[in-house]
């Protein structure tokens, strides 16, 4: 399957300060934001730096350092909101789309962090 990156997709201009954002956390390799549109009280998007589409084109083509510094940020911003259940927090959901079917709407992967809140069911059972 190839990976089209588009360049000019929303999270390549805010990497780039084209677009303005609430960071929460930033490493070399991530950047972690509050959402536009947060659908929970904790709604923070986790982005690598590289131009990546989804989270299996990111898992094949990161690097090491990549990979490590994506996950540890998801950790951090975990305990930075409170959300982290081993820590005293709730709980949270931590959400990739990938593709068409997977509704994603930004072709740069990212990880929704969402909690503050019960979230539900992730999906509804089939009709």
């Amino acid at each position: 399957m190839p990976y089209d990156y588009d360049p000019q997709n929303i999270f390549a201009r805010i990497l780039r300060g084209e677009i303005p954002n609430k960071t929460v956390l930033e490493t070399a390799h991530t950047l972690a934001f509050h959402d536009i549109r947060p659908q929970a009280p904790v709604h923070v998007l986790v982005i690598p730096k590289g131009p990546y589409v989804t989270y299996d084109h990111f898992a094949r083509d990161a690097s090491d350092a990549e990979i490590v510094d994506f996950h540890r940020v998801v950790a951090q911003v975990c305990a930075m909101t409170g959300v982290q259940p081993g820590e005293g927090g709730a709980g949270f959901r931590g959400i990739t789309n990938a593709g068409e079917a997977g509704v994603q709407e930004v072709p740069h992967f990212h990880m929704h962090i969402l909690g503050g809140r019960p979230l539900g069911r992730m999906l509804a059972p089939a009709a």
